[in-house]
């Protein structure tokens, strides 16, 4: 009655600047106290968000967020199957849609499908457990799969219109915290973490508090969990055995999705995903899958130097940081399963990459430090790494992030005695370096579209740096099969599809 009394005063006075601002306040506060209650009823605030909903062209993150549960748990039903819920799950995708139409923030309308995701993943960790013999659930699965394809060309769409130079921060923290947004669509004491279940528990605390409820790094923890819930979809629905190319194919998706989104928040948080042991997908993935899933992964982000990571200066101290330290774990996990082509492909990629030089070029000027000043080791991983410890041993502070710093300090305590600089593995040539390129030339745009599998392979062994880094995407297609271009010489035609090809890149001749 207070809230149905409160939303009818506020009819006679326009919910405009001040008057909006203490109406969300006052919403949020009561919304939160019913959270309290051992059975809180979220439906007696419809009409509240409902009216702040339609108040504003461009509606803020938190009421978006709260009208949409709130409306979805209204109608959701406890006794509905596995093909209800996804259908459910697509009436949720389209009220968030047309709930976020006005929005001029694009990392606010990928943000808010969080909940989305959360569904999906729900239904597919029930449906892989189950022989799929009903009609019903055979259906329920296509139609997850296709439901998820749908939402990544939506998240394209979306990464298209993010602009990291006009970033505008003020409009992107959130007043509340995760946990207390999460209430509303799980079990107030489940907290923010279960409502990403393909974020491990310390990437979601690194969220909430380095990342300071930032909702551009929230959009990115979400078009992670799309990413790789799509290869959970096609590891677990592909009927084509293993060694018939699925893995070259998947690989060269995950690249091709990488070069078309080009969203930065996503790239970090899926490196830092790849620092976790296993990946969290035990519940939907068998362990065979999981480790093909964590080559696969590995390989779209330590093998290929992506240029638009190097363009947006503000967050890229973190993501080449994390790239060190990710580079270096791969390396020993590898070597520790006795796939040594594999480590030495990561350790030649990170070194022909730019990020050795734009590590050491940041950290020197910020520390008015001389670049030589302790580098005798080289730029390979562990020696950027152990130079950077010997830095923070002199109390020059390097890693802001103590998982990052603890990463980095176990990773030395196990490695194994590594080349010093100088050696072939510090000592890359640029034409040895796969560089993806999104802009098409001399009217190829239509070759573009082709399936990229053999082009990744033939750029895994070319290994070739293009010239040009601009910032450019082309459109996504219906089928979710994202062009990319890399160049590549015409021995690609003639590679083979075994993964041998990607493990030990070298250097083509005719490049």
């Amino acid at each position: 009655m207070e809230i149905t009394t409160s939303a009818n005063s506020s009819n006679l006075t326009p919910l405009v600047t001040e008057n909006y601002t203490l109406k969300l306040k006052q919403s949020i506060q009561d919304l939160l106290s019913e959270n309290q209650k051992q059975f809180p009823d979220f439906s007696l605030f419809i009409d509240a968000f409902h009216e702040l909903m339609h108040a504003n062209v461009d509606p803020p993150f938190e009421v978006i967020w709260v009208y949409a549960a709130i409306t979805f748990r209204s109608r959701k039903s406890e006794k509905a199957d596995s093909l209800d819920r996804v259908l459910a799950a697509k009436d949720l995708f389209q009220l968030l849609l047309s709930a976020s139409s006005g929005s001029v923030d694009a990392s606010k309308s990928i943000a808010l499908l969080a909940p989305l995701v959360f569904e999906l993943h729900n239904v597919f960790k029930e449906l892989s457990g189950s022989d799929l013999r009903l009609k019903r659930e055979k259906k329920a699965m296509r139609e997850v799969k296709s439901l998820v394809g749908v939402v990544l060309s939506y998240i394209g769409v979306c990464c298209c219109q993010i602009s990291y130079e006009d970033e505008n921060d003020s409009g992107l923290n959130l007043s509340l915290p995760f946990n207390d947004l999460a209430c509303v669509w799980v079990n107030s004491n489940d907290g923010f973490g279960s409502l990403l279940p393909l974020v491990s528990r310390d990437v979601c605390s690194w969220l909430c508090i380095a990342r300071e409820f930032d909702v551009a790094y929230l959009s990115g923890a979400v078009i992670m969990e799309v990413f790789l819930l799509n290869l959970c979809l096609s590891l677990h629905l592909e009927k084509t055995p293993r060694d018939d190319g699925l893995d070259m194919n998947l690989k060269a998706w995950a690249v091709g999705s990488i070069s078309t989104f080009q969203n930065i928040y996503f790239v970090e948080i899926l490196l830092r995903a790849a620092l976790e042991t296993p990946l969290p997908m035990d519940a939907i993935l068998k362990p065979e899958d999981e480790i093909l899933l964590r080559k696969i992964v590995f390989d779209a982000v330590l093998l290929v130097d992506y240029p638009f990571c190097y363009s947006n200066t503000k967050h890229f101290g973190s993501l080449t940081l994390t790239k060190l330290v990710v580079t270096h774990e791969a390396v020993e996990h590898f070597r520790g399963l006795g796939d040594q082509n594999r480590a030495i492909s990561y350790t030649r990629a990170f070194s022909a990459s730019n990020t050795p030089s734009q590590i050491i070029k940041r950290v020197t000027s910020l520390n008015g430090l001389d670049e030589k000043s302790g580098r005798t080791n080289g730029s390979s991983p562990r020696a950027l790494i152990s130079w950077l410890l010997s830095l923070e041993n002199r109390g020059i502070s390097v890693f802001v992030d103590d998982i990052l710093k603890n990463h980095a300090k176990s990773g030395l305590g196990v490695s194994q005695a590594e080349q010093p600089a100088g050696d072939s593995e510090g000592k890359i040539a640029d034409d040895d370096l796969f560089y993806i390129d999104n802009i098409a030339e001399d009217g190829e745009e239509d070759k573009q579209n082709e399936r990229i599998s053999y082009a990744f392979v033939a750029a895994a062994q070319t290994m070739k740096l293009t010239e040009d880094g601009n910032r450019k995407r082309k459109g996504i297609s219906n089928e979710n099969s994202y062009p990319v271009k890399a160049r590549t010489s015409a021995a690609a035609s003639n590679s083979s599809s075994g993964e041998s090809e990607v493990d030990d890149p070298v250097s083509d001749s005719d490049a």
